[in-house]
């Protein structure tokens, strides 16, 4: 049966058609949350914008919930730490209103410039005040933009085009990248003394909140405008409203409020010199069909496995390039083949990253075998998300090595450990054929990764192999891929098959009792 998501909030037709094709979709738009709460009993994935509550409550409601998805790019209706505690991964769309958000915010510069809002409202009055209502230019004038990610690049290219001197303040972001775009990295308290204008594009955390507010703001210009289209609580509001009246500040423009919708009582509403809008950032045509497409594609590819760029609560560090994530399978797949040779895990865990992947970042990789590792031997649901805490939490350490020598391979990747009398060592890679098994032990072998895979441990013998395909048929069990290797050790030779269907624990009983069978292991990925 399909996995079932839940679409909370209306999404963009195109999003829900990119679901419709491979799951049951819930469309649960304007649902009272008691009945949401209901229905999200079975949901493996849950979507939203920004009004629906994903909280601890939500959490506990929805016991097979895997990923959630934010149709935008903020988060702050998500409760982050309890998805992390329960497993849930949470994507967004990061890059769907990029260019709408950098537009609203240049809406609000030029809007401000030229008194729009005034002027407009002048005119519904009747009035004709072309005297009262001179503007300025933005050619010549210099911007300042605090926070110089996707959306504070797009608005100081836009600002270049106006020719405008653009400052940019970004703790993160160093001078190249700046310096590409025609702008100058400053310190903070320099770019308010220099700026004509300040743009606000940061998210809202503890170190943001309330940035600009009367002791910011009695260090910039007089008679600057300032524009905040990211998060409200940023700029305090009522410092800005004091600011207003002084003249300190010439004008502003607020497209988000520390409370939205903002009430209809606000003092905001009366202020003179003001522009507002109703969080209309990402209200464009254009940046709905990207958030509805963007975040499908992510919560479908989160509840087939995959690692997802845009997971805000995954640590896997900088986006992983394509070369890794075509091997996170093969990493997966020899992580819960390791843990179910060695019966369990090590406290310590050796990976060996080989060949072209050791140029790269490895971290994924880690995260992709301990998934599969710790998915074999604890009940938990264990996810990208948390199974760095639930490692930590069993004591289990990985230790990564790199190297040039992947055998005949372009990137290999190798396990090791000790648990008890047990040292597995297994070793995997992608081929055409897709992950494949190269290793077991001291064994080379080449065994394409299959859902049912068959390991037997035997003693070279006339009609073992034979008697092994006899009982499989008997059995009704066809083999679609098989590989014999012979031991160089002095121990037992190996078989591995890939079956057509899992085996039973009583089928695995008689294979075992095959004379010349020492061990065998029936792993289903």
């Amino acid at each position: 049966m399909a996995r079932k998501i839940v679409v909370a909030e209306e999404l963009a037709p195109a999003g829900m058609d990119a679901l419709a094709t491979a799951f049951e979709v819930f469309n649960a738009a304007g649902m009272p949350r008691p009945e949401l709460l209901a229905v999200l009993v079975d949901a493996s994935a849950l979507i939203v914008r920004s009004e629906t509550d994903v909280d601890a409550e939500l959490m506990a409601a929805a016991p097979m919930l895997e990923v959630v998805g934010r149709a935008g790019v903020g988060v702050d209706n998500i409760d982050l730490e309890a998805a992390t505690d329960a497993g849930v991964m949470v994507v967004n769309a990061p890059q769907a209103n990029i260019i709408s958000a950098a537009e609203h915010a240049f809406a609000l510069l030029l809007g401000q410039a030229r008194n729009l809002g005034a002027a407009h409202s002048s005119m519904e009055a009747g009035r004709w005040d072309r005297k009262l209502l001179k503007g300025v230019e933005l050619y010549g004038k210099t911007l300042g933009v605090v926070g110089f990610g996707r959306i504070g690049r797009l608005v100081a290219e836009r600002a270049a085009a106006f020719g405008m001197t653009v400052l940019a303040y970004d703790p993160y972001v160093g001078p190249d990248a700046a310096t590409r775009l025609g702008a100058e990295v400053v310190m903070l308290d320099e770019l308010y003394a220099r700026a004509d204008f300040i743009t606000v594009h940061l998210p809202k955390t503890a170190e943001t909140t309330n940035m600009i507010a009367a002791g910011s703001i009695a260090k910039m210009k007089d008679g600057v405008r300032i524009v905040n289209a990211s998060r409200g609580g940023i700029v305090h509001e009522g410092d800005l409203i004091a600011a207003l009246e002084s003249g300190k500040v010439a004008s502003a423009g607020l497209d988000v409020f520390d409370v939205e919708p903002l009430a209809s009582d606000s003092p905001l509403r009366s202020t003179r010199n003001l522009i507002l809008t109703p969080h209309l950032g990402a209200s464009t045509v254009e940046a709905q069909d990207k958030a509805g497409v963007q975040v499908a594609e992510a919560v479908a590819s989160a509840l087939m496995g995959g690692l997802v760029a845009s997971a805000v609560n995954v640590s896997f560090g900088p986006p992983a390039p394509p070369e890794v994530i075509a091997y996170l399978p093969a990493a997966e797949h020899l992580g819960k083949l390791f843990a179910s040779l060695a019966r369990g895990l090590p406290s310590q865990i050796n990976l060996k990253i080989a060949g072209e992947l050791a140029k790269l970042a490895t971290q994924p990789l880690v995260l992709a075998f301990l998934k599969g590792a710790l998915g074999d031997v604890t009940t938990e649901n264990v996810s990208y998300v948390n199974v760095e805490r639930i490692a930590d939490e069993r004591g289990v350490e990985v230790i990564t090595e790199g190297s040039g020598d992947a055998r005949e391979f372009k990137s290999l990747i190798s396990a090791s450990g000790v648990l008890g009398s047990r040292s597995p060592m297994v070793s995997g890679t992608v081929t055409r054929k897709g992950p494949t098994l190269v290793g077991i032990d001291a064994m080379e072998i080449e065994l394409p990764f299959g859902e049912n895979l068959l390991i037997i441990r035997h003693i070279d013998k006339p009609g073992l192999i034979g008697a092994v395909g006899s009982l499989l048929g008997d059995f009704g069990i066809n083999i679609d891929s098989m590989v014999v290797g012979a031991s160089t050790t002095g121990e037992p030779s190996l078989m591995g098959l890939v079956l057509a269907r899992p085996l039973t624990t009583e089928q695995e009983t008689v294979i075992l009792g095959v004379p010349g069978v020492d061990k065998v292991r029936f792993i289903t990925f």
